[in-house]
């Protein structure tokens, strides 16, 4: 079976999480989850480590996939989509080192498994949630990625689109922009939508920097009139619920993620299917007044 891991082997399994590096906290969570579970892993035979790497680097992520490689077992990582990814990942699966996408996947590649949410429909829960705060009436919403490079923001930017033209033609997706997860450069985008479009009702933050986003809705005083809508439950997140600037939070459960990753290559050393007894991790919508 392709991917799989030796049965017999009696040493604890060598895992590496490769994640980006820089501002996005519900990254960091995900980090510290990992790196804090080692009594967790060594019920499971296995050893972890986590490494980070420069975001939206492709060459380097392929870099990093193929130096991991030499000493570990499988690697669990966030994927960018690019041809030098596909390639590293497909060359791994030659030398029996599997790979699992995490949070983000990647197309027509030898990776063994995806653990993360179903981005296109995440997208249309985003936009449902907005047009439904916003109302029946004509109105104005944009974007905020982190890196289309990203297949997960990406696939959150077509369902978002295809909702609207489905379900409420009224409303006009009037652009998207990119900031690269960082709350400097999604405060500077926040901002010049706010200014270009002083009747913008909605702003969908498909990636991290929501920090940013709420610094420029406060100095335009808008936000109490701007519905915002973004991702991962962190105490900043929480914190723009709690006084109102956020309207909701579409988050899963960065432990869930990593049990998942776990009972993956749990499986694949065992010579079974990767995804057995594996389930797929579903959306949950935190609000204010349902925060845990």
């Amino acid at each position: 079976m392709e991917g799989a891991l030796p049965a017999s082997a009696l040493r604890p399994l060598r895992l590496a999480f490769l994640l980006p590096a820089g501002t996005n906290r519900f990254l960091t969570l995900l980090g510290r989850q990992i790196a804090g579970a080692q009594d967790q892993l060594t019920s499971f035979n296995m050893r972890a480590r986590v490494e980070y790497i420069e975001s939206f680097k492709p060459e380097l992520l392929a870099q990093h996939l193929r130096q991991a490689a030499r000493d570990v077992d499988g690697i669990a990582f966030m994927a960018l989509e690019h041809p030098s990814v596909r390639e590293a990942v497909d060359g791994l699966a030659e030398r029996g080192v599997p790979t699992v996408t995490l949070i983000s996947d990647i197309a027509n590649s030898r990776r063994v498994a995806y653990v993360g949410l179903d981005n296109r429909s995440t997208g249309r829960t985003a936009g449902y949630l907005v047009a439904r705060f916003i109302g029946r009436r004509p109105a104005k919403v944009a974007m905020i990625a982190g890196s289309l490079s990203y297949r997960a923001h990406e696939e959150r930017e077509m369902g978002f689109l295809h909702l609207f033209e489905e379900l409420f033609p009224q409303i006009e997706v009037v652009g998207l922009r990119e900031g690269l997860d960082d709350e400097g450069r999604n405060y500077r985008q926040a901002k010049a939508l706010l200014a270009q479009h002083p009747d913008l009702a909605g702003i969908y933050n498909i990636g991290g920097g929501p920090e940013g986003i709420a610094r420029a809705l406060r100095e335009a005083g808008r936000q109490q009139e701007v519905v915002f809508v973004g991702h991962g439950l962190t105490p900043e997140t929480r914190a723009l619920l709690l006084d109102g600037t956020m309207d909701a939070v579409i988050t899963q459960h960065p432990h869930a993620a990593l049990m998942s990753c776990i009972a993956i290559f749990a499986n694949l050393r065992a010579g079974r299917s990767a995804a057995e007894g594996t389930a797929a991790p579903g959306i949950e919508i935190i609000l204010r007044e349902n925060l845990p």
